[in-house]
């Protein structure tokens, strides 16, 4: 049965895409059949991994409103173990159309459940916000990582989102456990990365991870080309630190080879 990780975090710009769609090429390249969920209307993860959103008919909305399977929306990638699927601009009018639906906070569970065992990993980029489609994704999730950037306000949120993460493993997810927290948009010339890095090792050594994200033009310029770091520049420290990140995610899930 495949891990489902929600990549989650109500604070927009933290690297959360970049994330999701290189922890999910990393693991892909050690030959983990990874999906890649896109759980945000803004479709990013989508666009960088080379599909115009536009152009998507069936996506994550479909399976979710609809009940369609998942299957008839999952894209396949140049790489052989990575595939996605899609969000759509739909996916906005998701959270009204669900407000007076039954279950309405198991919907993204209900879909994965069909398809989970066919993936080792399914890795959900969840969008800048703790509404009805991120609490989906934590309910459906096995675990959350938790990107936080290597700046002022670093931490401001993060105990709204870990008291989100209480509320939803009392009510609705109790297996739900915390994967770690990933630092990310480091930048090691500044004092206030190095002071927030400090921070976050003193106030959460048991879950931080030690893999640590730095700032690099590669992983900003590889969306447009639609493709990952790893694909784009597999020698940039970007795509290596992401490499590492899999490589600690497989190792704490008892994985590595």
């Amino acid at each position: 049965m495949g891990k489902i990780i929600a990549i989650a975090n109500q604070k927009g710009g933290v690297g959360k895409t970049t994330s999701a769609i290189n922890l999910a090429a990393s693991l892909a390249v050690l030959e983990k059949k990874t999906l890649l969920l896109d759980a945000d209307p803004q479709a990013n993860s989508t666009s960088g991994l080379g599909l115009n959103p536009k152009d998507v008919k069936v996506s994550i909305y479909e399976c979710m409103v609809d009940g369609i399977d998942p299957r008839q929306s999952i894209v396949k990638n140049e790489l052989k173990y990575l595939e996605i699927l899609p969000s759509h601009i739909d996916l906005v009018g998701a959270e009204v159309e669900m407000v007076n639906i039954e279950r309405r906070e198991e919907k993204m569970r209900d879909a994965l459940d069909k398809i989970r065992n066919d993936y080792d990993f399914i890795i959900i980029d969840c969008s800048p916000s703790l509404g009805l489609i991120t609490i989906n994704a934590l309910t459906a999730a096995d675990s959350v990582l938790i990107p936080v950037q290597c700046e002022y306000f670093a931490l401001e949120g993060l105990g709204k989102l870990l008291n989100t993460i209480k509320i939803i493993q009392t009510r609705l997810n109790p297996k739900l456990e915390i994967e770690g927290i990933l630092l990310t948009l480091y930048d090691s010339r500044t004092s206030l990365g190095n002071q927030v890095v400090e921070e976050v090792r003193t106030h959460f050594k048991h879950i931080a991870f030690k893999t640590i994200i730095p700032r690099n033009v590669k992983l900003s310029e590889s969306p447009s080309f639609g493709l990952p770091a790893i694909v784009h520049d597999a020698e940039s420290k970007g795509a290596i630190s992401y490499l590492n990140l899999a490589h600690e995610v497989l190792d704490k899930n008892g994985l590595s080879k």
